[in-house]
This record gives structure tokens, C-alpha cells and sequence, in this order.
């Protein structure tokens, strides 16, 4: 065990098993105390490696993340202190690999529960090669003004409080943690406050003792007097007593032992920690605190009367110049968390992203204000849920419907299409299934299903212009562009696409006006008087019929239906359809294991 002072302004730890919050509370203690290097040089978290972005002060700073304990004590040699955050089933053997790292001179394990065989193995490792373990089952420890362990003292506003930001001259020791926060404060008000503070954890075995750190206390001059506070169950206390009669302790003790009210319960009680169970006389707090007081410590008469004899005991050792109370030090502002500013109507910050069409912030998600629960408790299918993120409203069902013939009809046109050959390819290369479908998507465009938004567009302008079939097809002709949606390279006059029939039925039947699609069909009409292949392929039919529905169905302004058609919400339809196909090409190859596609050589025109 150590002989004197754990922690300085310069210790820097290892964090094992990335905890936000103690990290953070850590770092604002160090900048707290005016320390010059964040006390957390690094931070282990099994199988990950990379960065994580934490506040040191007003700066923002990357900690490095390590994959193993080895690694991390190999990039940072003097971190000499070990915080293990690991639960109960892996806090053991992280802290022996730790224990066994040259470089590690303190491990700190917070878990409780830790199997009692593991902890003595602990315990017999680091005795025997001089390093200090504290806990199981601890919050972990403090230096006033240098370093502290994870959450100890809690809050900034607790550890401000506690005037902790700079040394004392009193040393504490307790088995509890919860108790350490109110101790801190009780010796904050009574004398100039704490040097050094320990939790050695509320386990049956301890991996230090409440006399291990008594004894390196006596040995620190900072620390002018000391304060104990124990409990009942166990003998850890009597360590203490045999240390004091021995003459081992030169400074005044103050000393506690909880648990008086025990004897007030007719059968035996455990109180909050394991150790924490009276096993007879010698282990009751009456017996412990009168082992004490007649050992040399200065007992009192009870927890309440505590604060008075700390206090008195201190106004002694400065009446007789042992002590020269610590000036006081006004602390740094800890700058406050945007988050918790904003909460408390500080502060107002700008938001980054604006959505309308769904929010994640409820029970439940929500699209269009609609919750998840009641989209499926009503049966909607996929075209209610597009008109709900897409259109932001409840489209009637002949609409929806119409939405999810098209995605239908639109999902797959064969392997031989741009956007599947690509597919394929990608696919034969090895490359995973986003690859492969990306590499399909990114061929459509104005020759390959990219021509719904340009047909609707079209359309609607001849139409609205009350232009003839004559003069739109005409004037297109002259300004050099292909009408879109009007042309195939299969089908014809007399052998007219199926899908194309198909959703012109449907219209038809259900829609209210299709005055855009029989534009459309007269069109048709006079390319075909052309050229017989000039049939209007589906990329026309979805186009026309898209602005029967929007017009139709009474719930879009002009200006809307303008802005939906310039914004490509109909060559969405048909990126969101096709991407079905894709992936089940993907998934074809795949499962079929076809080799990597190299085209064939005779299907090359090879010329000058």
C-alpha cells in the first residue's frame, strides 16, 4: 500500500468503459481547479477505437478512445490511475489487467457486487506489488484543487460548495460514497476544508482499508487532521484502533461509526452495503466507537454532535498554529451546456435542421402529425404513408391507391434496362447491396425513367396555353426537344405497353377528371400519325395522370401542384419503385453467385 499523497494537479487517469457524464464532471473539476492538462488522457472501451469530443472548460477537446487496456497504457505512460466503470462480470479481470501494467499505480472499481474470491485475488496482487486499489462498490476519491474520480462530490455546484476547488487541511476517509458528499459539506463548513477525501467502498473486503489511508495521511504535512467515518459490520475499524495504540498516528482523529440505531431492531439488520451486517459485539457501532475513543481518537457522543467536534478540533490545532486556514479563491465559471441553458430560458440558439413531415420527439414517431399506432391500426398501406411524408396530408384512398399501382408497375422492367444492368454488374463485382443499388439508381434521369417530372411539366404547360396536340408536338420539334414521355424502344402503336393501359383504367374508374391524361392520349394521337413507336410510354401516362390527381382531388393549390412537379416529387415515384427491382437483382446475383461480368468482345464495335 501507498506510504503517502495518491493524486497531484498533474495525475492523469484511464477510463475504462466510456461514461459520459463522470468523464465530463472530470474535466470541469479540472478546469475548475485551474489545472493546466485534463486529467483524463485517454479512455478504454473494448473493441472501439477513435475519438470522443468532451468540454474542457470553454475548448473543445478529442480524448483518445482505445480498444484495450494494453494499448491505452502504452499511448499514455504516465496515466497512472485506473477508473474502471466495467459492471460487476468484467470489473475483475479489467482491473488485474490493469493491476499488471507497469504503468498503473491506483485502480479505482466503482461496480458493485464484484464476486468476494475475485476481490481478494485483487487485493493479494496489489499488496504485493505496492499499488493502491479502491472499492469495489465506490463513488472514488478526492484531492481538493488536483484530481478526483469519476462522480465523486457530485456536482459542480455540490463541489463548490464543498470549496474543493482548492486544499484544505483535513483528510476524510469513509466507507460510504453518499456519505462523502455530506461530510464534504459538513467539514467545508466548519473548517478550511478537505486536503484529501477516499470512499474505500461499502464491500465486506475492501480493497484498501479505512487505517490504509489514515496512515498515508499522516505521512502527507499538507493534511493537518483527519476524519473517519465507518460503520457497522466488519472489523476494517479495528485496523484503525491497533494503529493508534501502536502510536502509528502522530495527528488528531476525529472518528464515526454508523449504525448506533441497530440495537433499536429486535433481530439483525443489513443496512445498504454488504459489509454493512453487525456479526456480534466487536462489530456493532457502539462497540467500534468506543474501541476507538479509547484507542485516542476524538469520538463524539453522536452523528449529530460530529459537525461540533470536527470543528472544535480544528479551532484547537490553528489556536495552536498548527494550522493556517487556506485563503479563499474565487473559482472559474464552469461554462453551462448549451442543452441545459436552453432548458432554463437562458439562453435561445438557432436550430440547425427544419422538418415538417415527421417528429421523433413523443412515445411514438409521427408522420404528418399522424402516429405510428394509428397507421397501422387503420390498415394504411404504403401509398398513405408517401402521401404523409411526401404530400403532408391524407390523401383520399382512390389516390393512395393510384400511388401504390404505380410503385408496383414501376418496380422492374428486366435485367436488360440501364438501371438493372448496372445493378448486375455492381453486384457481380462483389459490392455490397447500397453499391449495387446506388449504381442502378444513378442512371435514371431524362433517357431512363427520369422523364415523369419533364412529362407532367410539358403537359401541364400545353394544356394550361390551350395549345393542340398540333402546336405543343410542333413547337417541342422546333426548339429541339424530344416531347418526354411520348416514345419507346419496344412497344408500338399496335403492341402498346400493358402498364400504360393498366394505370389509365384505373384513372378512369376512379378519379373525378382525367383531363391531363386525354391531353396526353391526343398527343399520342399525332405522333403516332409520325412514327409508330411514338406511343406514350409510361413515363407520360404517370406524368398526366399525377396532375389528374393533384388537380382532381381538390386538396392542392396551383402553386402547390407548380411546386411539386418542379421540385421531382413524380420522378421520386419512380427512384423510390425501381429501387425494389434493384435490390432483388442485387439479391438474384447473389444468391445465383454469378462471377464478375466482363462484356463480351464481339458485342464491341472496336474502330478509329
Amino acid at each position: 500500500m501507498a506510504t503517502g499523497q495518491l493524486f497531484s494537479r498533474t495525475t492523469q487517469a484511464l477510463f475504462y468503459n466510456y461514461k459520459q457524464l463522470p468523464i465530463q464532471r472530470m474535466l470541469d473539476f479540472d478546469f475548475l481547479c485551474g489545472r493546466d492538462t485534463p486529467s483524463v488522457a485517454g479512455i478504454i472501451n473494448p473493441g472501439a477505437e477513435g475519438f470522443q469530443k468532451l468540454f474542457f472548460g470553454q475548448e473543445e477537446i478529442a480524448i483518445p478512445v482505445h480498444s484495450t487496456i494494453e494499448a491505452a497504457c502504452a499511448a499514455h505512460p504516465t496515466a497512472d490511475v485506473f477508473i474502471n466503470f466495467a459492471s460487476y462480470r468484467s470489473a475483475a479481470a479489467s482491473s488485474m489487467s490493469a493491476l499488471k501494467q507497469p504503468t498503473i499505480r491506483v485502480v479505482a472499481i466503482i461496480a458493485e457486487g464484484v464476486p468476494e474470491s475475485d476481490t481478494k485475488q485483487l487485493i493479494a496482487y496489489a499488496r504485493s506489488n505496492n499499488k493502491v486499489v479502491i472499492g469495489p462498490a465506490t463513488v472514488g476519491g478526492i484531492q481538493a484543487g488536483a484530481f478526483k474520480i469519476g462522480d465523486t462530490a457530485g456536482t459542480i455546484d455540490n463541489i463548490v460548495h464543498c470549496k474543493l476547488y482548492r486544499p484544505g487541511s483535513v483528510g476524510f476517509v469513509s466507507k460510504s460514497g453518499g456519505m462523502s458528499n455530506e461530510m464534504y459539506n459538513t467539514i467545508a463548513r466548519v473548517t478550511d476544508g478537505i486536503y484529501e477525501g477516499i470512499a474505500i467502498g461499502g464491500d465486506v473486503f475492501p480493497g484498501s482499508t479505512l487505517s490504509d489511508h489514515i496512515l498515508r495521511f499522516n505521512n502527507i504535512p499538507q493534511v493537518k487532521m483527519m476524519v473517519v467515518l465507518g460503520e457497522l459490520g466488519g472489523r476494517d475499524e479495528y485496523s484503525l484502533v491497533e494503529a493508534l495504540k501502536q502510536g502509528k498516528v502522530n495527528k488528531p482523529v476525529v472518528a464515526w461509526v454508523s449504525g448506533t440505531c441497530a440495537r433499536l431492531f429486535k433481530s439483525e439488520v443489513q443496512f445498504g452495503h454488504a459489509g454493512a451486517k453487525s456479526g456480534g459485539e466487536m462489530e456493532s457501532a457502539q462497540g467500534k466507537n468506543q474501541a476507538l475513543r479509547e484507542a485516542g481518537a476524538v469520538v463524539p457522543t453522536s452523528y449529530e454532535a460530529l459537525e461540533a467536534t470536527i470543528k472544535e478540533t480544528f479551532e484547537k490545532l490553528v489556536e495552536e498554529g498548527k494550522i493556517t486556514p487556506v485563503k479563499e479563491v474565487k473559482p472559474p465559471q464552469i461554462p453551462e451546456d448549451l442543452n441545459s441553458a436552453i432548458k432554463s430560458g437562458k439562453v435561445r440558439a438557432p436550430t440547425h435542421i427544419i422538418s415538417t413531415i415527421s417528429d421523433d420527439r413523443g412515445e411514438e414517431p409521427c408522420y404528418a402529425g399522424v402516429p405510428m399506432s394509428s397507421i397501422v391500426e387503420q390498415g394504411l398501406g404504403v401509398g398513405d404513408v408517401i402521401s404523409l411524408l411526401w404530400f403532408k396530408r391524407s390523401l383520399p384512398r382512390y389516390c393512395t391507391k393510384f400511388i401504390e399501382i404505380c410503385i408496383m408497375l414501376c418496380a422492374d422492367h428486366g435485367p436488360c434496362v440501364s438501371g438493372a444492368h448496372n445493378t448486375i454488374v455492381t453486384a457481380r463485382a462483389g459490392k455490397d447491396l447500397v453499391s449495387s443499388l446506388v449504381s442502378g439508381l444513378l442512371t435514371i434521369g431524362p433517357r431512363f425513367g427520369g422523364a415523369i417530372d419533364d412529362a407532367a411539366r410539358y403537359f401541364k404547360d400545353a394544356y394550361d396555353r390551350g395549345l393542340t396536340p398540333y402546336e405543343f408536338v410542333e413547337g417541342m420539334k422546333k426548339k429541339g426537344i424530344r416531347v418526354p414521355g411520348i416514345g419507346h424502344r419496344i412497344k408500338r402503336g399496335d403492341n402498346r405497353d400493358k402498364r400504360v393501359e393498366l394505370l389509365q383504367l384505373f384513372a378512369r374508374t376512379n378519379f373525378p377528371s382525367v383531363k391531363y391524361m386525354e391531353y396526353a392520349v391526343q398527343v399520342e394521337t399525332y405522333t403516332l400519325s409520325k412514327a409508330n413507336n411514338l406511343v406514350l410510354n409510361v413515363d407520360g401516362a404517370i406524368g398526366s395522370l399525377f396532375l389528374d390527381l393533384l388537380a382532381g382531388s381538390g386538396m392542392f393549390t396551383k402553386q402547390e401542384i407548380d411546386e411539386i412537379v418542379e421540385i421531382g416529387y413524380l420522378n421520386g415515384l419512380f427512384v423510390l419503385a425501381r429501387s425494389i427491382g434493384l435490390i432483388g437483382h442485387t439479391f438474384d446475383q447473389k444468391r445465383l453467385k454469378q462471377p464478375l461480368y466482363r462484356h463480351p468482345w464481339e458485342d464491341v464495335l472496336y474502330t478509329k
